[in-house]
Parts: structure tokens; sequence; C-alpha cells
């Protein structure tokens, strides 16, 4: 039991380091995209490493759940005997969950600026593509490729 302990720590403390280099990848994407050139490569490089980091997250939960299920009846029946690593377990829970919460909140941070970045994109897309067409009709004019000769309609049979 004292193993299966040790081990649901040392899972939690994975957790929070995993937790914490998502953390850093979150504010780089902030400052990624406060820049005023926004280095999609690199903002796009950003998410990649971070959905590593969540899929190693996710596989830490599910360990932890496992193993959890497996020893929860036994730790309950024995909660004085194990009250010292309950304790610290509780500890690092609350770390894990604090890290969530201030990743949460980064997340929200970067999606608002996410969306402002691409709205801004889309604004001078659609910019360009109205100056493209104003150029290339005002080039049709000025060649006479717009103008079409009168005709005439023979009505003779």
């Amino acid at each position: 039991m004292d193993n299966y302990l040790q081990v649901l720590e040392e899972s939690l403390k994975k957790k929070k380091a995993v937790l914490h280099r998502i953390e850093i990848c979150a504010k780089e994407q902030e400052e990624l995209l406060k820049a005023a050139e926004v280095s999609e490569d690199a903002f796009e490089t950003s998410i990649e490493q971070k959905g590593v980091l969540i899929d190693e997250l996710n596989s830490l939960d599910a360990g932890f759940e496992q193993l959890y299920e497996r020893i929860r009846v036994q730790l309950l029946e024995n909660r004085s005997r194990y009250a010292e690593q309950i304790r610290r377990l509780q500890l690092l829970i609350q770390e894990v969950t604090q890290k969530s919460v201030a990743i949460q909140a980064q997340e929200q941070r970067n999606k608002e600026l996410a969306e402002s970045y691409f709205s801004h994109s889309r604004q001078k897309l659609k910019k360009g593509r109205i100056s493209s067409k104003a150029a290339m009709n005002y080039y049709k004019n000025v060649n006479g490729s717009a103008y079409i000769p009168p005709q005439v309609l023979d009505q003779k049979k």
C-alpha cells in the first residue's frame, strides 16, 4: 500500500511539472499574440508543443485514476494509518488545481488575443481583395478590354 501511495504522489508531482510547462507555453503564446508582427510558425509550434504536453497530462490523469480506484477502499478503511501520505496527496492536489485554474485563465486571455488577431487579419485580407479587384477593373478600363463595341442586328431575311 505504501508503494501505491508513493506512486500516486510521484504521479501528482509529474502532473504539477507538466502543468508548469503548459503554463510557460501559454505565456509564450500570449507574448507571440501581443507582438506587433505575429510569427504564425512560432505560434503553431507552440500549439503543437502544448498538445504534446496535454497528451502527457491526460496519460498521467488516467494512470492516477486507475491506481486510485484500485486502492481507494483500502485507503478509506485505513485512513488513520495513512494520514500523513493522504495529507501530502491533498496538498499536491490543491497545487495542481491552482495551476489548472491559472492555466484556464491564461488560455481565456490567449483566446481573446487570438480572436482579435484573426479578426484583424481577415480585415486586411478583405481590404487587399477589394484593392486588387479595383486595380483589375481599372486596368481593364484603361486597356479597353472591358469595352464592347456597338452591335448591329440585321433583321433582313
